[in-house]
């Protein structure tokens, strides 16, 4: 619960994450199209990519045990699975499709690496296996770092992760929209009767089904760098 709060100081509240360009560019402008849009964005988006990613490197993390006693084996699982955490970080680097949503991700990641290093668990050695992924962290992959300290299983990890973004998206469609409080509130629970079954579409996907093609949202989010007026860092 605490890592899908807004108040998770990584700075979720400043992105939109093109929903500012769909309502400058008056695809959104009402309760009706916010909640459209945000729901599209979950199932066509976040469950085909951000959402498996996450399980994928939460497996990971979770596999990155101390070396035992069978040294060479143990060497061995930890250099694949720290392969695999970073085929992860590099796929949703790579699969940014704009300059905005990379750097939201991107700043989001480093935001939560820090939290952790200063946390109750900044010792524990797999926070350092997340600094030294090449780049930086994407969201996701800190995320799954943060779940797994915390004892999250992978589906409640998920569901952290997209109650948290759905809650920062509600607050932005607020301010840009703009909505009220209660049709906010509504908004939410649309997105919340999808999320256990986008979760567990999610969870069953293997890494080399992911896939990110959001074509009208990229094209709103490169659109939004130029935008004259705006509130959102995306």
């Amino acid at each position: 619960m605490w890592l899908a709060s807004p108040a998770l100081p990584v700075g979720g509240f400043s992105y939109s994450e093109g929903m500012e360009s769909a309502v400058d560019a008056g695809l959104v402008q009402t309760e009706a199209q916010a909640g459209d849009w945000l729901l599209a964005q979950l199932q066509l988006g976040l469950v085909r990519s951000d959402l498996p990613a996450l399980a994928h490197a939460h497996r990971a993390f979770v596999d990155l045990k101390p070396v035992g006693a069978h040294a060479e084996a143990d060497l061995l699982m930890q250099a694949k699975t720290a392969g695999t955490l970073q085929a992860a970080n590099d796929w949703l680097r790579q699969t940014r499709e704009t300059a905005e949503l990379r750097a939201q991700s991107e700043q989001m990641g480093r935001s939560l690496l820090d939290w952790l290093r200063n946390g109750l668990h900044g010792q524990d050695a797999r926070i350092e296996s997340l600094a030294a992924l090449p780049g930086a962290p994407l969201w996701p992959t800190a995320f799954a770092l943060a779940t797994v300290l915390a004892g999250a299983t992978a589906r409640d990890a998920l569901l952290a992760f997209a109650w948290g973004w759905a809650e920062n998206m509600a607050q932005a469609a607020m301010k840009a929209v703009p909505l009220g409080q209660a049709a906010a509130q509504r908004l939410l629970g649309r997105l919340a009767q999808a999320m256990p079954a986008a979760v567990d579409a999610a969870l069953q996907t293997e890494a080399q089904d992911r896939q990110a093609f959001s074509p009208m949202l990229a094209i709103l989010s490169a659109q939004h760098e130029a935008q004259y007026s705006r509130l959102f860092r995306s």
